[in-house]
């Protein structure tokens, strides 16, 4: 049977080409590019001399170009150094349209995948870059290249960051989503132990009162007659109180109940939304994972969202570190962060009460508070059997 085939712009695509593109996209563009402007440079009636120099030039850009996404900030800094060692060169080398293709989307790239003190950087640098080829023309200052040099750093910069700023929201949205979503399985939660409580209790009064019953039935018919109305009264607070609480359980979104329970193993992908939300996270693991009780699992996931969160709306401009550090006996998940809040505590009661209860259930320990150095830290020890 034929692969079914992709369409762009109308046009068929195979399969497999789109799958490629979409693997190494950055890749092929980058490459792509870096070909056309060397290309284009040897094109060119300059001295074989200036042809390698920028033909050096071009390789220095491959592989950060390539991995754009992730090294914005390396990728800018030899974008700049290619610049201004290009002001060395006769100044057709670095007129080529392919190199300023290449400068749109650095521009654009470091807006769009930096955020905080990193985008600040990258903004300083972009600038300084921008006037240092400005004031190095060899033309001079005119209007005409101010307006050029403010369009070619300026609107791809603009047009980044407007990108970076909708995806930290929407990173926020998500985020906030799922941190209401976890109180709602929160409450469940409780409500699903309250539910075991109450029949439990209603169950143990009326196997009693009946095996009770059954032996005074004939002796005693009046002490029977007790032990039924016992029965009978203790059942229909039960069905009261299941009925309530079933009601409070009933969920219209099945989605939601259909969705894989959170574990550790998901964990990266929870660290990738909070840095994109704009909070710059670590992730360690020391010692060899091992498999964890379904409930262990779930609780050390949860209290690392709930202190990720804490730190996101209280720790300000700040770095947060995840160590998941697994022991002989016991699992113990540390989360701090070197921001300015002083307390990690959710006036909305699903932070650090989330975090304590969650730790108790379990029999561990949990330390938390501000860090001597600045910041706020979370250790939380999870032993792999429950000492309950």
């Amino acid at each position: 049977m034929a692969r079914p085939r992709a369409t762009a712009y109308g046009l068929a695509v195979p399969g497999r080409v789109t799958d490629l593109i979409h693997r190494h996209g950055d890749a092929i563009l980058a490459v792509g590019l870096v070909a056309l402007m060397i290309v284009q440079v040897w094109s060119l009636d300059v001295s074989r001399p200036d042809k390698l120099a920028t033909t050096a030039g071009a390789l220095a850009l491959l592989v950060p170009l390539a991995r754009r996404v992730r090294v914005p900030i390396t990728l800018m800094a030899v974008l700049a150094a290619v610049g201004l060692l290009g002001q060395w060169l006769p100044k057709r080398v670095l007129d080529v349209e392919a190199f300023g293709l290449i400068v749109l989307l650095v521009v654009y790239n470091g807006a769009a995948h930096t955020s905080g003190r990193r985008a600040w950087s990258a903004g300083a640098m972009t600038t300084a870059f921008g006037l240092t080829v400005l004031v190095t023309d060899p033309d001079g200052v005119t209007f005409g290249g101010v307006i050029f040099f403010t369009l070619l750093f300026g609107a791809p910069w603009l047009a980044g960051y407007v990108v970076q700023r909708r995806r930290v929201s929407e990173a926020r949205m998500r985020w906030e989503r799922d941190a209401a979503e976890a109180a709602i399985v929160d409450e469940r939660a409780r409500i699903a132990r309250e539910l075991h409580d109450v029949v439990a209790h209603a169950i143990s009064v009326i196997v009693l009162q009946a095996r009770g019953g059954r032996r005074l039935l004939d002796s005693e018919p009046g002490e029977t007659r007790g032990a039924l109305d016992t029965i009978e009264h203790t059942g229909q607070q039960a069905l009261v109180e299941m009925r309530r609480l079933v009601g409070l359980l009933r969920e219209s979104d099945e989605e939601l109940a259909l969705a894989p329970q959170p574990s550790l193993s998901r964990l990266d992908a929870l660290v990738d939304q909070v840095r994109v939300a704009g909070l710059p996270v670590e992730l360690v693991v020391e010692g060899t994972p091992v498999d964890l009780p379904p409930g262990v699992d779930l609780s050390a996931y949860r209290i690392v969202q709930e202190a990720l969160t804490n730190a996101l709306k209280h720790a300000g401009p700040a770095r947060a570190r995840v160590i998941l550090r697994y022991e002989q006996d016991r699992l113990e998940v540390d989360v701090a962060d070197d921001g300015a809040g002083t307390t990690n505590g959710d006036a909305g009661g699903h932070g650090l009460v989330g975090i304590r209860e969650r730790v108790s259930v379990y029999g561990g320990e949990l330390e938390a508070g501000p860090r001597a150095g600045g910041g706020y830290a979370v250790c939380a020890r999870l032993p792999y059997a429950s000492k309950r």
